[in-house]
């Protein structure tokens, strides 16, 4: 389980490297309590600066996202000596982009980014498989992501299957 008090961190490191400071949710990581959840709610600037692409674009922004974020976690966990910092929280913000497609491909209004939120911390947290099993096998940058890109899509195709049980207002 990821979202746990991680080993303390010089709060100045990581605000002053850029590397660090990207890679711990623009420092949102750096909660005490439950970084990861935090680290998530740093993905609603990212879905509001977004949602207004066309789905294909979104996915694109989504996908160049998670590149990005396979390096920077990787680097930032790297220069930590800590595989998997629980402060490192950008893989949870780009989780959390994957679980809202849903919202932009059936036109889902801003009332399902709760649903969304509890969805992919619920994936997350919990770890169904494979996504325990990535989240144990695959090391570096790429399995600091993988399991939450993984869990973002578990929980979307939740929300679209949830969202075909609500009559539209």
């Amino acid at each position: 389980m990821r979202d746990y008090t991680p080993p303390p961190v010089d709060a100045r490191v990581i605000l002053r490297s850029p590397v660090h400071f990207i890679a711990f949710g623009f420092g949102t990581g750096l909660s005490p309590k439950g970084p990861g959840t935090v680290g998530t709610l740093a993905g609603l600037p990212f879905w509001l600066l977004l949602n207004g692409l066309q789905w294909p674009l979104y996915l694109g922004a989504c996908a160049l996202l998670f590149v990005a974020g396979c390096w920077l976690c990787g680097e930032s966990a790297r220069r930590l000596g800590v595989h998997d910092h629980g402060g490192i929280v950008f893989d949870e913000i780009v989780g959390f982009l994957v679980t809202c497609t849903p919202l932009l491909v059936l036109g889902l209004g801003a009332g399902w980014l709760l649903p969304a939120f509890a969805l992919f911390r619920l994936f997350d947290i919990l770890k169904p498989w494979p996504i325990k099993v990535l989240d144990a096998k695959v090391h570096g940058g790429f399995g600091i992501m993988v399991d939450d890109l993984i869990a973002g899509v578990f929980a979307a195709v939740l929300l679209t299957a949830a969202s075909l049980f609500v009559i539209p207002a």
